[in-house]
């Protein structure tokens, strides 16, 4: 048998990330066996212009600046109030839409849907977000066909999940579509975590607008 390939992940971090929404994935995503972890913005991520990003709990994270990715890359893409003013940054969504079109897979959590959703790639398609923002992520891009009632939601290669600890139920989803059950429920053992893995099942479908999400 020949050597197993190193699969990146590019995990995408802009000023006003939610922490949860890239930390939770991450726990786990780096706990699969032979992928490499990547940190990374694109010009207009940060309002300073460096590759210094701040999350909307004061967490300052360097990162790579980065303009393309390589092939079987997986991108990962947090929400967080950031997703507010970055829906009309072009600079920040044309650089966004060149990684999500190079990307093998990418990864949504919570508003970072809105984002994704700003490029076109999910028009026609299902997808689902926060359900504490999701009036306003749906008025972002109506063209999307927005699930109220769901955990997260795939299509093709696009995974969306609803509101920050949801992502760390939809990579979990995502690891056992790539790499096999067995794999993500160890993980989530390992890690003592207890995984809603029904993407239908949401609790917090009928939560209101809540405008800090």
């Amino acid at each position: 048998m020949g050597a197993m390939t190193t699969t990146s992940v590019y995990c995408l971090f802009f000023d006003g990330y939610e922490t949860l929404d890239a930390m939770g994935p991450i726990e786990f995503l780096h706990r699969v066996p032979d992928v490499r972890m990547r940190y990374i913005s694109v010009a207009g991520a940060s309002e300073s212009g460096s590759s210094l990003v701040r999350s909307a709990q004061g967490f300052t994270l360097k990162t790579e600046i980065v303009e393309s990715l390589p092939p079987g890359s997986i991108l990962l893409i947090p929400g967080g109030i950031g997703t507010r003013s970055l829906v009309m940054n072009n600079l920040f969504l044309q650089n966004l839409a060149k990684l999500v079109q190079q990307s093998q897979t990418c990864l949504t959590v919570c508003t970072g849907a809105a984002l994704l959703a700003a490029t076109g790639v999910l028009d026609g398609k299902p997808a689902t977000t926060n359900k504490r923002a999701f009036e306003w992520v749906r008025g972002t891009r109506p063209q999307v066909r927005w699930q109220q009632k769901a955990r997260w939601v795939s299509t093709e290669k696009f995974y969306t999940s609803s509101g920050v600890s949801a992502g760390m139920d939809m990579t979990l989803g995502f690891i056992a579509d790539r790499w096999g059950l067995e794999t993500a429920q160890e993980i989530a053992s390992r890690c003592e975590y207890l995984w809603q893995n029904d993407p239908d099942t949401d609790p917090f479908a009928h939560s209101a607008e809540f405008e800090s999400a």
